[in-house]
């Protein structure tokens, strides 16, 4: 008859001290994680309504300043007078020509605008330098005062940011929020209005975003570029009609 044996339980194995504290790290980080992804989850949803608030109010903005241009027009028309209005607080400007036979004052005005290449284009806050220098690179570009419409298919469809020398794809709000965060600019619509409005930090959002790169007009240029736009050519001040040409290259 064979020896009894007893199997000894589950309860009677000594758990080894070292599988015991790597559990219970491992249940504190779960549990930190969770903590985490749960805070995590309510400052994105908080984040969200500011967004979508100042959405709301950027659209209120633009209607009233709409409505009020319309209510002008019609004042100035009743009464007999012309309405003129405001000067252009932004330009987009875009380069057309190549550096063959470029004087070098020219050549590093282009560089200061970051205009490069061929087809790029930078928005610019209208100054008195700016408008001296413009006046300096007037054959090599088309520039003009881009509509909200304009600056948000822009940003939109072709927005890519400076990101460590990189060039980002504006893909979140996140890469917007991590550069221009500290200037209260969070997401799409703040850097639009940001770039529309030439606000307090346009500057710092128009150097964050890369120049963008924009495709030849559809049809063609209208000449060889070597007419100024009143002249029936490409370049120089384009005023309004710069909308019709980035639609074409966008």
């Amino acid at each position: 008859m064979a020896p009894s044996t007893t199997v000894p339980s589950v309860t009677d194995i000594e758990v080894p001290e070292t599988f015991l504290k790597k559990r219970k790290q491992n249940e504190k980080a779960r549990e930190e994680r969770l903590t985490a992804a749960t805070a995590a989850h309510k400052a994105a949803h908080a984040k969200r309504k500011v967004i979508f608030k100042r959405a709301e109010s950027y659209v209120k903005q633009y209607l009233a300043k709409e409505q009020e241009e319309i209510r002008l027009k019609r004042a100035a028309r009743a009464s007999g007078d012309f309405y003129v209005p405001a000067e252009p607080k932004i330009y987009f400007v875009i380069r057309i020509r190549g550096i063959n036979e470029i004087a070098p004052k020219p050549r590093k005005i282009l560089q200061l605008f970051r205009l490069l290449q061929i087809n790029n284009g930078v928005f610019l806050k209208v100054t008195k330098a700016t408008q001296q220098m413009l006046r300096l690179v007037e054959p090599y570009v088309a520039y003009g005062e881009p509509n909200l419409k304009s600056i948000r298919e822009l940003i939109y469809k072709r927005g890519y940011g400076k990101v460590n020398k990189q060039r980002i794809p504006l893909a979140n709000n996140a890469v917007i929020e991590g550069k221009l965060g500290k200037y209260d600019i969070l997401c799409m619509e703040d850097l639009v209005h940001e770039i529309a409005t030439a606000g307090p930090n346009f500057k710092q959002a128009s150097n964050f975003l890369w120049p963008f790169k924009l495709s030849n007009p559809t049809g063609g240029w209208r000449t060889r570029k070597f007419k100024h736009f009143i002249q029936g050519g490409d370049f120089g001040d384009r005023e309004s009609n710069i909308n019709k040409l980035i639609r074409q290259m966008n």
